[in-house]
């Protein structure tokens, strides 16, 4: 039997709230065989989105601050109409994915969409993620985790993370990582431990 090639992305996905508004989340999403898979867990606003409206926006971006300002309440960023769906994408994407979703599994705790490419689109060109960025994004997953997490293993990454953060970040890397170290602050989870 053939082994299904799976990647992971880790992306931005805007998806219709019922009001029609956009609602985007950051996500590791997979690609197999030339389609998408997007998993949620349950409950959240992407997988009644989802379940309702069955098209979505995956948004490829360097711009950290949207992975971590979904994480802290940061969720209005400038978006901009779909070309071939009902769906809006996001105005900082380098490039955006427009999904019809043509079938989930309505499994417990994550549901699974699968998605199908109706166009891709391209804004501008992707120079690659520095350090900072990278970080920022780990440190994002982190913040998404923290219930999940052992308090010591979350100390551990960010202390790791931290220092490709003192070496290559930029102002928006900056502003990005503050916004999470006091998302684990507010969660009581102690950044000096050794």
């Amino acid at each position: 039997m053939a082994r299904l090639e799976s990647k992971i992305h880790e992306v931005i996905v805007t998806t219709l709230s019922d009001d029609g508004k956009p609602h985007s989340a950051p996500m590791g999403i997979s690609e197999v065989n030339a389609n998408f898979v997007i998993k949620p867990f349950k409950p959240s606003s992407t997988y009644e989105n989802l379940k309702r409206h069955r098209q979505c926006t995956i948004n490829y971006t360097d711009d950290v601050r949207i992975f971590a300002g979904s994480l802290t309440g940061r969720r209005d960023w400038p978006t901009l109409p779909c070309q071939q769906i009902q769906g809006f994408y996001l105005q900082q994407a380098l490039a955006h994915t427009e999904l019809e979703i043509t079938s989930f599994d309505d499994d417990d705790p994550r549901a699974c969409f699968y998605g199908r490419v109706i166009c891709d689109v391209n804004h501008r060109p992707f120079r690659g993620f520095n350090r900072a960025q990278s970080a920022v994004i780990d440190a994002a997953v982190l913040v998404s985790r923290l219930q999940m997490l052992p308090t010591e293993k979350i100390q551990q990454e960010i202390a790791y993370l931290m220092i490709a953060i003192e070496k290559t970040a930029g102002p928006r890397e900056r502003e990005a990582w503050g916004w999470l170290m006091n998302k684990i602050d507010e969660a009581g989870i102690d950044q000096t431990h050794d």
